[in-house]
């Protein structure tokens, strides 16, 4: 990471250069000009001084390497620190030639073939590979002292010399991004102690160790896991066997990436803080261990807390005998179960989490006891949220391994109703344990069912959801793709301004597609009525659906809508299954009814239309793409797999639903007429914005342009399916023979109509459902 970092300063110092040229002159001429405030005799004595400086500091920590006989790491640093230099003089020679003129003279700051001087200092970014390389980590004087000569010899160059600026800062990163980089490479001698060197530092702790061996994580569940970063041993004393954990200083960045990526996905309370010192995190354990044995916690409890070397801080645990149950090849009793909850709970009423409740921290001893390993994970003077996820990741283990019924039934026995209502929300994976949430993929029916038999157990109450993540990755694909959607969309408004569409188009005509616009709102609004059992009021309704076109300006397409629907229909004492499941009917009726009408019409545009329509190039590629897609998902068993595991839930709700109405004719007619009427407005509303530009378009082509470019817009990830739209239905239009500026201006003037303008209408909806609580 510091050598990828050295890089990319280089390349900003690099470009600053180039593009703020003036800038950077006007800060190396009031450096000049504050050094003249020097005395001349001062600047003339310290400037020996700092080359002197640059020689003795090699040389004494070369002295030193040998006095700690690292030939080795001397002969390493050596190397690295002559291959530095080559480096930069290889860059001086490129520079120099015509193609980098542009950036020579950036890097030295003088109009263009001013000056022949290097555009970099060898000799300064060879020390500085050779200090990288030898490490000065842990030896804070000789790091000063590095420093304080790099600074002197940069002030006398800037100031005496008139080195530019530009050339001491990337001469500087460039020797350390050498010297990281080899270093990288070649690897570092290790300075980790060895299990004398440990067994000697827990003696002078008052634990004399007999006999020390390594323990590496096995096969039978009988030795703990190991943490990132850390190291295990098992020791004989005196008094007993210990159970020793080793942190080393060289591996404490382990982990680093999947801890940032935690940070920056899920809140802090679930992620907690990463820690990137050795002796921070060894602290935070011990304080944990403590807090543990205080809150009378059956935890192994710590003996000694040394430091071994400069390089590694040591935990030593009393060691118990027994299984984890990650390994339990027999199961786990209700006696079990009972100790494991009673033991997270005397935690708990201390405010003290845990935090890693996985199967491979709870060991379960050879005397019948349960314990709870490794308790450093946890949290003092924990929040409610985070007790509250302490549960829930402790309820979700203990389903993976001995099934939700038992495990909802011990969290019925040990909890309280209101204490249950409040952790059902957090049974998602994000706010789960790494292993756990591996396991769950396997296994996609544990967490469902659990929730399910829990608030089966506390009928009529209402689970408020509860957002754990800063930001999901369909999130963050819906901005990259609106980003994407809007760059696209300017390239068309490019072509044609929305005030010049206005103006030129038949207001007529406008009106009508104006209408027909509004039409699809009712249509809408039938289509659900229909596939619900229960009567809807028809005003609100219509309501809702105005109000999910306001949503869907930050949702996608398929997305915003069906869940407000949900949510209206919630609100009418309906079941939330029974909600999803007509919802989910109405979806699925409208997509058989748009695949057919797309056949239909297509087959008659082919037929009857007097210019042979032919779609875009493009769309013979999205098509062979599909074709592709699930032509692969079909040939690859696990993708199959994992194809029914989305879909089978699907068809079980839609299918009892869609039984259930067809026993009602006239509700089965009103949601098919709704969806036919929806798809018949949008075709009318995109041919009356066509007809008000003075073309008329058969209706058959219109019909095919709208449903493929609708169906291209409810698979984009972008609000309302900004950009696919867009650029689906001009190249429709084109295909079908209109000319590009009108096509340009018919789609500018359909999506106005029936994507923009109800916006505002939506938010008002929204604003009146959310008042009258029913939404």
């Amino acid at each position: 990471m510091r050598c990828i970092l050295s890089c990319v300063y280089i390349v900003a110092l690099a470009g600053v250069g180039i593009a703020a040229g003036k800038t950077t002159a006007a800060v190396q001429a009031d450096i000049v000009s504050a050094t003249k405030q020097i005395p001349v005799s001062l600047l003339n004595a310290v400037r020996p001084l700092a080359f002197v400086a640059l020689f003795i500091l090699p040389a004494a920590l070369a002295v030193q390497l040998l006095a700690r006989r690292q030939v080795r790491r001397l002969a390493e640093s050596v190397a690295t620190g002559l291959l530095a230099v080559a480096v930069v003089e290889i860059v001086n020679e490129l520079l120099s030639r015509e193609p980098a003129s542009r950036l020579y003279d950036a890097i030295i700051m003088s109009r263009a073939g001013a000056s022949d001087i290097p555009a970099l200092d060898p000799a300064l970014a060879g020390l500085v590979a050779y200090a990288t390389m030898v490490g000065l980590i842990g030896r804070p004087a000789w790091r000063k002292s590095l420093w304080v000569a790099v600074g002197v010899y940069s002030v006398v160059h800037v100031g005496v010399l008139r080195t530019p600026l530009l050339t001491l800062l990337i001469t500087v990163l460039a020797g350390r991004a050498v010297g990281l980089a080899i270093r990288y490479v070649a690897g570092s001698t290790s300075q980790r102690p060895g299990a004398l060197a440990i067994a000697s530092a827990l003696g002078g702790a008052g634990l004399p160790v007999t006999a020390i061996r390594r323990v590496r994580p096995d096969s039978n569940g009988t030795t703990p896991t190991e943490t990132a970063g850390s190291r295990h041993y098992a020791a004989a004393a005196g008094d007993g066997d210990l159970d020793v954990v080793v942190y080393d200083r060289d591996q404490q960045a382990a982990g680093a990436f999947y801890r940032v990526y935690r940070s920056v996905r899920v809140l802090g309370q679930v992620s907690r803080n990463a820690t990137w010192s050795v002796q921070r995190l060894v602290e935070r354990r011990a304080l944990l261990s403590y807090a543990s044995e205080d809150a009378d916690a059956p935890t192994p409890r710590l003996l000694a807390f040394v430091r071994a070397g400069p390089e590694a801080e040591v935990l030593a645990y009393e060691h118990h005998d027994g299984t984890t149950l990650a390994k339990r090849d027999a199961g786990c009793s209700d006696d079990e179960l009972r100790q494991i909850w009673d033991a997270v709970s005397r935690l708990h009423k201390r405010k003290v989490t845990h935090r890693a409740l996985t199967a491979d921290h709870i060991l379960l001893t050879d005397d019948g006891r349960a314990l709870l390993l490794d308790p450093g994970e946890g949290d003092v003077a924990a929040s409610d949220l985070q007790l509250r996820l302490d549960v829930a990741q402790l309820l979700a283990e203990l389903a993976l391994y001995v099934g939700p019924d038992r495990a909802s039934r011990l969290a019925l026995e040990r909890a309280s109703p209101d204490e249950l209502v409040a952790v059902v929300p957090l049974l998602q994976p994000v706010a789960l344990a790494r292993s756990t949430r591996h396991a769950l993929r396997r296994r996609r029916d544990v967490l469902p069912a659990l929730r399910k038999l829990l608030l089966a157990a506390v009928p009529g109450a209402e689970v408020a959801p509860v957002r754990l993540e800063r930001i999901r990755l369909r999130t963050l694909v819906t901005m990259v793709a609106t980003v994407a959607a809007a760059y696209l969309l300017a390239g068309e408004l490019e072509r044609e301004s929305l005030p010049t569409v206005l103006r030129t188009a038949d207001w007529r005509w406008s009106i009508v597609a104006l209408a027909l616009s509004t039409v699809t709102y009712a249509a809408a609004a039938l289509s659900l009525s229909g596939f619900v059992a229960d009567r809807l009021d028809f005003f609100k309704t219509v309501l809702a659906q105005l109000a999910g076109s306001f949503v869907t300006l930050v949702t996608p397409a398929a997305v915003g809508g069906a869940a407000l629907n949900i949510r209206y229909l919630q609100r009418r004492k309906i079941p939330a299954a029974v909600a999803a499941a007509s919802v989910g009917v109405s979806q699925v009726v409208a997509f058989v009814l748009h695949t057919g009408l797309l056949v239909i019409f297509a087959a008659v545009a082919g037929a009857s239309a007097t210019e042979n329509f032919q779609p875009p190039e493009w769309a013979w590629f999205v098509l062979a793409g599909l074709v592709a897609g699930a032509l692969a998902v079909l040939a690859i068993p696990a993708a199959r797999r994992v194809l029914r595991a989305r879909v089978a839930p699907i068809f079980g709700q839609v299918l009892p639903q869609l039984l259930e109405v067809a026993q009602h004719p006239r509700k089965l007619a009103l949601g098919i007429g709704g969806a036919l009427l929806l798809s018949a407005a949008y075709i009318g509303c995109l041919e009356a914005c066509v007809a008000a530009f003075g073309r008329s378009v058969p209706i058959a082509s219109i019909a095919v342009v709208y449903l493929t470019g609708s169906a291209i817009g409810s698979i984009l990830p972008t609000p309302g399916g900004l950009g696919g739209v867009e650029a689906a239905l001009t190249a429709g239009l084109t295909a079908a023979g209109l000319p590009g500026a009108v096509a340009v201006s018919a789609v500018l003037l359909f999506r106005l109509l029936t994507f923009w303008l109800p916006v505002p209408v939506g938010w008002a909806a929204l604003s009146y459902l959310e008042r009258q609580q029913a939404i």
